[in-house]
């Protein structure tokens, strides 16, 4: 008989630690994956889904829900724009490392 899921990678676990934005999702790529097995009686894909949801419910609890929310802000905007202006030039970012490492 397998072991038992660690209770922080259940699915209710998962669930209660995401956003609401991403909650959502999980819900349903939760429900697909489990009609898939259901179907296929093979569990990968809900195997996937809870390891994929389980890395976005740690960082959101790592960082907390108000930065990974910002960071999914920025990440729509960079998509929508085509710009981060928050982004610091490469050849700055190249010459503070330099500076760093004193070279």
């Amino acid at each position: 008989m397998p072991d038992r899921l660690s209770p922080d990678t259940a699915p209710a676990a998962i669930r209660d630690a995401l956003i609401d934005e991403e909650r959502a999702a999980f819900e349903r790529a939760y429900q697909e994956a489990l009609a898939d097995a259901a179907e296929t009686l093979d569990l990968t894909s809900v195997l996937d889904v809870l390891r994929n949801y389980h890395r976005i419910a740690w960082l959101t609890q790592r960082q907390g829900p108000e930065v990974h929310r910002w960071m999914l802000d920025k990440a729509a905007e960079i998509l929508r724009t085509g710009k981060n202006p928050d982004a610091v030039p490469a050849e700055e970012m190249k010459a503070l490392i330099q500076r760093r490492l004193g070279e």
